[in-house]
């Protein structure tokens, strides 16, 4: 008598299931591998015009500023107050040295607010530092409200220290209201011994996204090979 045989078929079956979980995992991997090549030539974009921002002088500010042109505020400084955001430690030839971002308020020609960071300075406290009085002129680039939630560091409002970087809290800890809701990072050289060290240019944002791609694009190759191999084996292993 002649055994029974599986149908010809019989082993693609067995392949089913994992070749749809495979199939799915390829398609997403793919999926994500066409996003982050979408992202790449977006901060591409973003990066090129940061560039192009670097050489034209400050525009007026704009009703929606973002933080990737240099914009310009007349007014005058509320030289009386101060804040200190974050707490940062620099190195010198004399050591370590702590500091942290020197906040000061600026009141617009229209009787708005806006908070300052005028940079870096040595210190544990913040101390208002000699501007200009009368009229002025501030540039630098916007930088939004930052929230880090429950995880923030607690602020200290009585000495006026904060650890993130909210305008309108740091400017009600002063005393002051009608404050925008971002902040102005001052750009400019390097100044006097001393003073606030200014931010040297717009932020440029980092571009990983190709090699985010490249990774997608590998992992979905790896499902491919993966599927192909464990194919193999079950086709000829009949059990």
């Amino acid at each position: 008598m002649i055994p029974d045989q599986a149908p010809p078929r019989a082993g693609w079956r067995r392949l089913i299931g994992m070749g749809i979980f495979s199939a799915v995992m390829f398609c997403l991997l793919i999926a994500l591998g066409v996003w982050q090549v979408h992202r790449w030539h977006y901060k591409d974009r973003i990066q090129r015009e940061v560039v192009a921002a670097e050489l034209l002088p400050p525009v007026a500010l704009p009703r929606k500023p973002t933080s990737y042109e240099k914009v310009a505020i007349t007014g005058r400084w509320l030289a009386d107050r101060a804040a200190f955001y974050g707490d940062q430690i620099r190195n010198s030839p004399a050591g370590a040295l702590q500091g942290s971002q020197l906040i000061m308020p600026f009141q617009r020609d229209n009787g708005d607010i806006v908070m300052v960071d005028l940079g870096w300075v040595r210190g544990t406290l913040p101390q208002p530092v000699p501007v200009p009085a009368g009229p002025a002129l501030v540039s630098g680039y916007i930088q939004a409200a930052q929230n880090f939630g429950p995880f923030a560091p607690k602020s200290d409002d009585a000495h006026k220290i904060f650890y993130t970087l909210d305008a309108q809290k740091i400017g009600a800890a002063l005393g002051l209201h009608r404050v925008a809701p971002y902040t102005l990072i001052m750009l400019g050289p390097q100044p006097i011994a001393g003073g606030p060290i200014p931010a040297a240019s717009l932020p440029q944002p980092p571009n990983n996204s190709q090699q985010y791609a490249l990774t997608w694009f590998g992992l979905a190759l790896v499902v491919v090979f993966e599927f192909f191999f464990y194919a193999r084996k079950r086709l000829k292993d009949p059990a």
